[in-house]
């Protein structure tokens, strides 16, 4: 009989959290006999309800495990697939993921390489302005790598998105920025009949694809927290990663397109050849739903909000100009 998974875990405000991610682990580690070497360290993060990130050891190898914490049991399954599918195309050069180690999927765990570096965002904040470019277009020769063979095209659905957007933007707490917002829901309506012209191009995605889930280490970058990877439009995670930057308003060569650094996009356009129309309308669609929904809290300092306004101004600028005859990069 193995001796109880002991987690050294930093307090966290819930007690009942913390119970629930040891039991998971501790139910998993006792069903499943490739954890049985397991050992829990610190907590990465948790998001309530959702999941738990821990780093460990697996028989002396450290490891990182994820823990699903919600009532979806079928939820650790498909991500422990996902990461099966993309390691073979993802194993090796320096576009890579973490390697799928084992897995509980009944259990809701998951184990995986311990992936070292730095997070990308953070990296950028470290370098002279002239040194960032150089990063933009491996983290879009990232996303080009781990889509190609899962794309296709879909029948487009712009109203969905609008309708998603729109729940969103009724929950913002910042009365100059709701009032912008609105004008920017209108030019996504604006947008919504072109769109349906012609189907999106789309790929098993990764969900959450921004500047820190990508892991510098040298010249390899790393995706992680897979979790999210799903059927979607593919310029949506380049919208994701884009306006991640633009709410930040990382300075990389001063020139904005669409609220974002016009480099950025420039990177994206020309590693995934974007044609007219994904540059007028199926980009700056998508990078109006990533513009409105993450919603800022009344935490966020101020400045974090007044620039958050200055990039919601030029988004919707340069909204009003953009169409798929006209694309402005």
């Amino acid at each position: 009989m193995t001796a109880p998974m002991k987690a050294r875990l930093p307090p966290i405000p819930d007690l009942d959290a913390l119970m629930q991610i040891t039991a998971r682990l501790e139910h998993a580690r006792a069903q499943t006999a490739s954890l049985s070497g397991a050992e829990a360290g610190d907590l990465i993060r948790h998001v309530p309800g959702k999941r738990a990130l821990l780093h460990g050891t697996l028989n002396a190898r450290d490891v990182v495990f994820r823990v699903n914490l919600t009532s979806d049991t079928d939820a650790a399954l498909r991500e422990w697939g996902e990461l099966q599918r993309l390691w073979p195309y993802m194993a090796s050069g320096d576009l890579r993921t973490p390697e799928p180690i084992c897995a509980s999927p009944d259990g809701g765990v998951i184990v995986q390489e311990r992936i070292t570096g730095t997070p990308l965002m953070a990296l950028l904040y470290t370098l002279e302005q002239q040194e960032r470019i150089a990063w933009l277009a491996p983290a879009a020769a990232w996303l080009r790598k781990s889509t190609a063979m899962s794309e296709g095209w879909r029948l487009a659905t712009p109203l969905r998105w609008i309708a998603r957007a729109e729940a969103a933007s009724a929950t913002q707490p910042f009365e100059q920025l709701r009032k912008l917002e609105v004008q920017i829901l209108s030019q996504m309506h604006r947008l919504a009949p072109t769109l349906t012209a012609e189907p999106w191009r789309t790929a098993i995605c990764h969900g959450d694809f921004h500047p820190n889930n990508l892991i510098a280490n040298g010249p390899r970058l790393t995706g992680i927290d897979l979790g999210a990877s799903q059927r979607m439009p593919l310029l949506k995670d380049v919208a994701r990663f884009a306006m991640h930057m633009g709410r930040r308003r990382l300075r990389l060569t001063g020139k904005t397109c669409l609220g974002i650094d016009r480099a950025c996009l420039l990177a994206f356009s020309d590693t995934l050849n974007m044609s007219a129309m994904e540059r007028g309308a199926v980009l700056p669609f998508f990078l109006a739903f990533e513009a409105l929904i993450r919603v800022e809290n009344t935490r966020l300092p101020a400045a974090r909000i007044a620039r958050a306004e200055k990039m919601y101004q030029d988004l919707l600028a340069d909204l009003a100009r953009t169409e798929a005859g006209a694309p402005l990069m």
